[in-house]
């Protein structure tokens, strides 16, 4: 007898590499597609869709038979595509409950989760397991959820049985596995002849042997699979741990050159990227896209905008920006996508606090300027801990929280216009101070000096620096007058205008 409160909830995707390479290629969904593996020309069939199996493909059919069909879709089977869909299926079953045990294999995917005492929230059993489908479903993967309070009552039901939902009333075990072929269990070959000599097809014939005289013929054996034909042996349930990744990796079927149709592939594993997120109340913060390149030369770019977003024609346009100004060297064969999730929180701004600019637009417009001034010339500058000129560094541009936002002040402080690169100046000095200078062909008489201020640093370096300045007032012979910032490098001896006051 099973412990009341024991449940466990099935999930079966069977053709489980074909649908991995289906998952991210939607218009192919509703055509016959399979899957084959082997070193060409010894191809076979490993994994085909329903509209194949209406042709009449099995598995193990070479590549010769399969061009005998004109509207078959033949697809290369790929390893990489089935791990990331192995991953993205087991954190999907992980939102229901923390309790998984993964139980697939090369051919289909299969996971146990332990539903127990989730009614209150997430509902009664039924309502779980269509609520896990449709998930499922939008992921791009068909399954099937059977639910029982014996772990492998509900792993072979759902392996025999054509419906999507099936829940086993407690007590119903047995009879409900009656009518199912030995091929759910996992028998091995020579028990699985043994039970054919004997004419024993289904479970429901292994639950109606006699146990003693069954061990004494087959050993303990044939006690555990009269058991699982019966829905009563028991299990030690051995969860899974489950890492939160987003990434999403594609082999493309043909060396890809054009921009257009790899952007077609990169917005199916954003869509994906954007609802395993929104489930858990997050957002994207950066996505790093890396292409493989014929001749095994991988492109790598990060993009990160200004906030965290969900908006999937901006990331979709800012990876466009970014690729264009860093196109990849040779034709495209993989694409793999990673990203990091952030928060979704707002910025309230105060009361007073100017005008942000729209989030696409802002990241958009970014993107756009450092494609055409660089990624190094774009961004919010930092100072750096030195007192030596143009002391600082660009950072990457973030908006403000609402704790760092503050009203505006009013200054009375002089415009201060920065010279880059600073112009060169010739210097007339009278008892060590600057009399007059000339200043873009223009000839000034020094009505007020203010100075010398010495500064020097970056002694333990080679490129130490040592100068001198001088905030100098200067009126020209028709009267203009100039305010401005002298600089002298004692090193090099030369004086320089790097900044003009208004």
């Amino acid at each position: 007898m099973k412990p009341a409160g024991e449940l466990y909830a099935c999930l079966y995707a069977k053709e489980f590499p074909a649908q991995a390479v289906l998952r991210l290629r939607p218009e192919l969904r509703e055509q016959p597609v399979v899957a084959i593996e082997g070193e060409p020309p010894l191809q076979t069939v490993c994994s085909f869709n329903a509209k194949a199996r209406y042709l009449g493909i099995v598995r193990g059919m070479t590549r010769v038979e399969l061009d005998t069909f004109s509207s078959l879709i033949v697809l290369p089977r790929s390893r990489m595509e089935e791990d990331s869909t192995h991953a993205v299926m087991l954190e999907c079953a992980g939102a229901f409950s923390p309790r998984i045990e993964d139980r697939s294999d090369g051919c289909a995917f299969l996971c146990v989760i332990d539903i127990a005492g989730t009614e209150k929230l997430l509902g009664p059993p039924e309502v779980l397991a269509r609520e896990l489908l449709r998930r499922v479903q939008v992921l791009g993967v068909n399954a099937s959820v059977a639910i029982s309070r014996n772990f492998y009552a509900a792993l072979s039901y759902v392996r025999g049985s054509s419906s999507r939902i099936a829940f086993i009333a407690p007590g119903n075990e047995g009879p409900a596995l009656a009518p199912l072929p030995l091929k759910v269990l996992d028998i091995s070959s020579e028990h699985a002849e043994t039970f054919g000599l004997w004419g024993i097809r289904t479970l429901g014939a292994v639950a109606a042997l006699p146990e003693e005289e069954l061990i004494s013929r087959i050993g303990q054996e044939g006690r555990r699979l009269r058991q699982l034909g019966r829905g009563e042996l028991p299990h030690h349930f051995v969860p899974y741990e489950a890492k939160f990744e987003l990434e999403e990796r594609m082999e493309l079927d043909t060396p890809v050159e054009e921009l257009e149709r790899l952007l077609f592939a990169v917005n199916v594993m954003l869509e994906q990227f954007i609802f395993r997120v929104t489930a858990r109340v997050l957002a994207l913060a950066s996505v790093t896209i890396s292409l493989s390149l014929e001749g095994k030369a991988v492109h790598t770019r990060t993009v990160r905008p200004a906030l965290p977003t969900n908006d999937r024609p901006l990331w979709l346009k800012l990876l466009q920006l970014d690729l264009e100004a860093h196109p990849p060297q040779a034709a495209i064969v993989a694409v793999t996508l990673n990203a990091e999730p952030g928060s979704t929180s707002k910025v309230q701004l105060g009361l007073f606090s100017p005008q942000l600019p729209e989030q696409m637009r802002l990241d958009v417009t970014l993107a756009r300027i450092r494609a055409l001034v660089g990624d190094e010339c774009v961004g919010s500058p930092v100072l750096r801990d030195t007192n030596q000129p143009d002391g600082f560094r660009v950072e990457p541009f973030k908006v403000p929280s609402a704790h760092s936002s503050s009203p505006a002040t009013i200054s009375s402080s002089a415009a201060m216009r920065q010279l880059r690169p600073p112009e060169r100046a010739a210097i007339t000095l009278r008892d060590r101070q600057p009399a007059s200078f000339v200043f873009r062909d223009c000839r000034y008489q020094v009505e007020h000096a203010y100075g010398p201020w010495l500064a020097e640093g970056d002694w333990w370096n080679r490129q130490t620096w040592a100068l001198e300045q001088w905030d100098l007032i200067g009126r020209s012979r028709d009267g203009a007058m100039l305010c401005c910032c002298l600089v002298r490098d004692l090193k090099e001896q030369s004086w320089q205008v790097v900044t003009l006051y208004d």
